[in-house]
């Protein structure tokens, strides 16, 4: 069963579409990461300010894999400057861009259920 990766990163009002840049930019930067089976940015369609990056893992093992190896690594360097532990940050921004976020925190979760069309 896939487990379920949710980061939630606290944006400015005025830095979503940014984010969403960044992310476009990278696009399919991990596609090709053993157990990974896909993403999707969330934009809020309300006051709120936290996006959500929501990612599908075959399993733990395989989350951990990408977290402690050279892909995320490279996708998440300056992520320290922006307060954050380094985990699950998300924010698609490389050397020499301004961090995007003020927040981010890492969600955890298994599939428990759902509809058969996915």
């Amino acid at each position: 069963m896939s487990i379920i990766k949710i980061n939630a990163i606290t944006v400015p009002a005025d830095s979503g579409d940014e984010l969403a840049r960044r992310f476009a930019a990278r696009a399919g930067a991990v596609d090709g990461q053993d157990g990974f089976e896909g993403f999707e940015l969330l934009k809020p369609t309300d006051e709120r300010t936290q996006w959500l990056v929501l990612t599908r893992w075959r399993d733990e093992d395989a989350f951990a894999a990408w977290l402690n190896g050279p892909s995320f690594a490279e996708g998440h360097r300056g992520a320290a400057a922006e307060g954050g532990t380094g985990h699950g940050h998300g924010h698609g921004h490389g050397e020499g861009q301004a961090p995007v976020s003020v927040a981010s925190e890492l969600w955890s979760y298994e599939v428990a259920g759902g509809s058969a069309g996915s």
